[in-house]
Formats: structure tokens, C-alpha cells, sequence
């Protein structure tokens, strides 16, 4: 019992150095630590994004309560979730437990603590950044797909490509909305730009649909997820790159807390 009184107080007496790596409006991704199932009828973990909206000095952090659409989510008090924090110092990782829900200054917090140490994180690929961008999309033929795995985009046909909307992108993949829907499995031809320092660039990527299904209450437009393949990963640090230093200037800029 000794030991573990050791270890505890150890914990906290970590705890608060947080803030030198957790700041408010920094971004945060929870996941719930239960695998259940997810409104597409799969199963699964469920995420929500959000924000930190202030580091206590007794090491408990406040979040800004996530939402869906216009919905607050009343996550429950007890309940457990795997929190990765995304900072200006890079990604961390943790486990925490809310305390309590509560509403601070018009805006409803929940309140939680660490039930483990912060880690570094290195996946920087999955970190979602929402975005509303135009984007041309073909569904790709096999000969394509090959060429296309070697190297050989030139021989990617760029007629019928479908004018739709990118709404999110990370450096796995991306979501965007057509009026078209998709196979799962299929292998999508994906031509967007992003804008980085004044310059656009403009990308032709690959990739696998993982969903796709119709918008509710809005007939003929539908939701497609994919997942980037054959994917240089240079590029694919490219777009990291880029998402962060997006996610700095709204932060800068005053706009990074929800």
C-alpha cells in the first residue's frame, strides 16, 4: 500500500506541470474507451472533438462540452475516454475521467482529471481539420489503379471528374460530400488545392472509400469518408503540416476555442 501511495503522490505532483504543455483553446480529440455502435451500424469507439477551455491548478483540466450539429453532448460524469491533445508543442495523449459537468462563463465545461500520464503522441494523421474546399472526384478503373501505384498518375484520366465539396482532410484521409455515392472499397481519383503561404498547390491523390451514405434530410447529396493510398509520404507530411499551421493561426487569431 505504501507503493501505491508513493505512485499517486508522484502522479500529482506531475500533474501540475500541464499547463507548460496544455494550453486553453488548444484542440482535443475524445474517444470513448468502451467500444460500441456507431450510427453507420458498425462498431466502434466514439469521438468527439472539442477544446480545452482552461488548465486548473490542482492539474484538472476543463474541456469546452463537445457538440453535434447544435446539440450538446451530456457525456456522462464517471465515464472514462482517451483524450489526445493537439498542441503547439505537438501531439499528447491521456486518459481522463469526468469529474463534473458545469457551466463557466456561458459556456458549459465538463470538468476532468488525468487517470494517466501524458504521453507524447506521434500519429499526427488522424487529427481531423475541417474545411470547406472544392474538389473533382472519378472513380478510378483497375488499369488506373495500377498505374497510378506505380507512379504513373499521367495515365489517370482526368475526364469525368465530378465537382464536390472537401469538409474535412487529415493526413490519412479525407470527407467530402457529392451528389454521387460510392461503392465501399472503391478506388477514388481525388483532385484539390490547398493554400499554404499565399501559393496554391494542387494535389492528385488516391483513395479507398470506407463509407459513403446519404445525408439525412437532404435528398441526392451523400457523405463519403475515404482513406489516402499509394500516398508519398512526403505529401502526406505536406498536409499534416499544413493542417497545424492552420489549427496556429486560428488559435492566433482568437478563433481556436469553440
Amino acid at each position: 500500500m505504501k507503493v501505491i501511495g508513493n505512485l499517486v503522490k508522484k502522479f500529482y505532483q506531475e500533474v501540475p506541470m500541464l499547463e507548460k504543455y496544455i494550453s486553453p483553446g488548444d484542440k482535443v480529440e475524445m474517444q470513448s474507451t468502451e467500444v460500441i455502435v456507431l450510427p453507420d451500424g458498425t462498431e466502434g469507439k466514439k469521438s468527439y472533438r472539442t477544446t480545452v477551455f482552461d488548465v486548473l491548478e490542482d492539474g484538472k483540466i476543463e474541456i469546452v462540452m463537445p457538440m453535434e450539429q447544435t446539440k450538446l453532448i451530456l457525456l456522462p460524469v464517471n465515464g472514462e475516454y482517451e483524450v489526445c491533445f493537439f498542441t503547439d508543442a505537438g501531439m499528447y495523449k491521456s486518459t481522463v475521467r469526468i469529474v463534473d459537468r458545469q457551466k463557466v462563463n456561458n459556456t458549459y465545461t465538463i470538468l476532468t482529471e488525468l487517470t494517466s500520464s501524458l504521453a507524447k503522441f506521434q500519429r499526427r494523421e488522424y487529427y481531423r481539420f475541417g474545411c470547406i474546399a472544392e474538389m473533382w472526384v472519378k472513380e478510378m478503373t483497375g488499369n488506373e489503379e495500377e498505374a497510378y501505384s506505380k507512379q504513373l498518375i499521367n495515365l489517370v484520366s482526368e475526364t469525368n471528374l465530378i465537382k464536390s465539396v472537401m469538409v474535412d482532410i487529415s493526413g490519412g484521409g479525407l470527407r467530402f460530400v457529392s451528389r454521387q455515392n460510392y461503392e465501399e472499397g472503391a478506388t477514388l481519383y481525388l483532385k484539390f488545392e490547398l493554400k499554404k503561404d499565399d501559393e496554391k498547390k494542387v494535389y492528385n491523390l488516391a483513395g479507398k472509400v470506407i463509407s459513403s451514405k446519404e445525408i439525412e434530410n437532404r435528398t441526392d447529396e451523400y457523405e463519403n469518408r475515404v482513406k489516402f493510398i499509394h500516398i508519398n509520404n512526403s505529401v502526406r507530411e505536406e498536409i499534416i503540416k499544413f493542417i497545424f499551421e492552420e489549427e496556429r493561426k486560428k488559435r492566433k487569431n482568437g478563433r481556436g476555442r469553440q
